[in-house]
This record gives C-alpha cells, sequence and structure tokens, in this order.
C-alpha cells in the first residue's frame, strides 16, 4: 500500500511539473521557438511525472487512486496543450 507521504510527495512532484510546464506554455506563446530546450523539459517533466503516478496507483488505496487519477488528468490536458501548440 502506498504511504500517505509518498502519495503528498509525488502530488507535489507533479504539481511543481505543472507550473514549470505552464511557465512554458506561456513562454512558448510569446517567443515561439526561442526556448525550445525548456519546453522539451517541460514535456519530459509531465511525461515523467504522468508515469510516476501511474506505477504508485498500483499500490494506492481507492482514495488515493482517485487523487492520483485526477491529477493525471491535469498532467495530460496540459501536456495536450503543449502539444498542439503551434510551436
Amino acid at each position: 500500500m502506498a504511504t500517505r507521504d509518498s502519495v503528498n510527495a509525488l502530488l507535489q512532484q507533479c504539481q511543481d511539473a505543472l507550473n514549470f510546464a505552464n511557465d512554458q506554455l506561456e513562454e512558448g506563446r510569446t517567443q515561439e521557438h526561442y526556448n525550445d530546450i525548456g519546453y522539451t523539459n517541460a514535456l519530459q517533466s509531465l511525461e515523467d511525472a504522468y508515469n510516476d503516478l501511474a506505477k504508485l496507483a498500483h499500490s494506492a488505496n481507492s482514495e488515493q487512486r482517485e487523487q492520483l487519477h485526477r491529477m493525471r488528468l491535469q498532467l495530460q490536458q496540459l501536456q495536450n496543450q503543449m502539444i498542439t501548440l503551434p510551436h
């Protein structure tokens, strides 16, 4: 079973990835191709966080799985926005 601390730590990691990716998305909208490395790193951090969520969900209880699922949806939504941005 996943511990509360491990779930909270992962959710914080995901929130950090979301914040970084949101910053890069805004920069991408204004600067277009000038920050490709940061943009790519943000996408990679979202993907890593998504994969970590999927792994932890296997050992989580139902309440924790719900929290992880909601975070996974947020990660996917931002990832889709970044991918579809004409960059």
